[in-house]
């Protein structure tokens, strides 16, 4: 699995879990559980990783993501 996203925004973890998913990329949300616990104060991003073989895959589609930042 390779990191292709870290952020503590909601709203861009939510959208880039959902342009990786319609793309068919495998995403995984890394440290759901580690923020929660800390008090989802920021302190600690979260993570979307993706499968090796996905990663060019994830990257495209999350060109979207950045055009609209």
């Amino acid at each position: 699995m390779i990191e292709i996203l870290r952020t503590n925004d909601p709203v861009k973890l939510s959208y880039a879990m959902t342009l990786l998913t319609e793309a068919g990329c495998d995403p995984f949300q890394a440290d759901q559980f580690t923020s929660s616990i800390e008090g989802s104060i920021g302190a600690i991003p979260r993570r979307i990783l993706v499968p090796d073989d996905r990663v060019d895959a994830a990257r495209l589609a999350l060109k979207v993501l950045e055009e609209n930042e």
